[in-house]
């Protein structure tokens, strides 16, 4: 995805969704996105899936999945292509669900509706086989919707997103509204069908605790673009945007008790941003160049991409980087840039390093 912008257009003006946000995803790999709400995930998920409704308006930028460019693409072509090749696991199953319809129909119409042509013998065979894929009986097939738990619809709607084998599966916040229980069940089930086709999956959500277990790497989202993207495994050990260091402080900790700290301030409009840095008014680095000057997001180590003017190679750096929100940290949560190059994970343009990964 390179240089998305997504507007809603009002009479007051453009609300800019997502703006100018680029990243690359390889094959296998589960890419999570995350910030509060109105940062532009699920918008992003939508713009991939080209789901985006008046008043809503892709602005520009491409989406290249295998050489083709979802953004350029005729209608029909771009409905051939979901499910076939990119599809989308919603946020609400009991919406994303035809409640007077039972599950059977579902999908095997979403399959037909793409040129399988089954007997009938042959569709409820591949009707079984799905739902023993995403852990349901059977049985499950002559349901309708409303007879099923939330984690059973949730299951459902991927049993329909894995119907004919995409290369990409978008799950927007697929565990919303679920029990901590149910959750683990749904994501184990994405997780085990995404390894069984070979698939990428782009995770959006809010959860970190639920990355930190799923995601292979993260993007973290603020006022519709991207502000880090690193190794999940990096990005909770050493965060370098301050943004990202405040998201992983206000966790609570099982080991310790103590007061939550949450993010002082709340999120930009999106119709009238700050000027500059769009996290300046709540950033407790915040330098004067913050407020007139937008960072670029650039590599500052192997991998990790971050939109901070500290970590310019000509900004002199702050002595004291400990104090966070009023509660002192581990020194080193953020470091100083690295010279060394990328060794071969996707970058947000979706360029690869010295290994030559192939990209999904």
């Amino acid at each position: 995805m390179e240089d998305l912008r997504v507007w809603y257009h009002t009479p007051q003006g453009p609300v800019k969704a997502v703006d100018g946000v680029s990243f690359g995803l390889l094959k296998d790999e589960r890419l999570g996105l995350v910030g509060e709400s109105g940062s532009g995930k699920s918008t992003i998920a939508l713009a991939l899936m080209r789901l985006i409704r008046p008043p809503g308006k892709i602005e520009g930028g491409a989406i290249d999945l295998d050489g083709v460019n979802l953004l350029t693409v005729g209608d029909e072509a771009m409905r051939r292509l979901r499910l076939a090749a990119i599809a989308l696991v919603a946020q609400g199953a009991m919406n994303s669900l035809n409640p007077v319809v039972r599950v059977r129909e579902q999908i095997v119409d979403a399959m037909r509706d793409h040129g399988e042509k089954l007997s009938k013998q042959a569709a409820n065979a591949r009707v079984a086989s799905l739902l023993d894929q995403v852990g349901l009986k059977p049985e499950v097939a002559d349901r309708f919707p409303h007879e099923l738990s939330g984690g059973m619809k949730q299951r459902v709607c991927i049993a329909i997103a894995i119907c004919l084998r995409p290369k990409v599966i978008l799950a927007d916040e697929p565990t919303s509204a679920l029990d901590v229980v149910v959750q683990r069940q749904v994501m184990d089930t994405l997780g085990r069908v995404q390894e069984q086709l070979g698939a990428s999956v782009v995770l959006v959500g809010h959860d970190m605790g639920l990355m930190a277990q799923f995601a292979d790497r993260l993007g973290v989202m603020y006022a519709g673009r991207l502000a880090e993207v690193s190794p999940v495994r990096e990005i909770f050990a050493d965060p370098l945007h301050p943004y990202t260091k405040l998201l992983i402080a206000s966790l609570p900790s099982i080991e310790e008790k103590g007061r939550l700290n949450g993010i002082p301030g709340l999120p930009p409009s999106l119709l009238n941003p700050p000027g500059g840095c769009a996290f300046h008014p709540r950033c407790p680095f915040a330098m004067p160049r913050c407020a007139v000057e937008d960072p670029r997001l650039q590599e500052v180590r192997p991998n990790r991409w971050v939109a901070c003017h500290l970590f310019d190679p000509d900004q002199p750096r702050p002595t004291d980087l400990t104090q966070v929100n009023g509660s002192t940290h581990a020194p080193g949560l953020i470091g100083a840039p690295d010279s060394d190059g990328p060794t071969g994970l996707a970058g947000p343009t979706g360029t690869t390093g010295t290994t030559g990964t192939t990209e999904a």
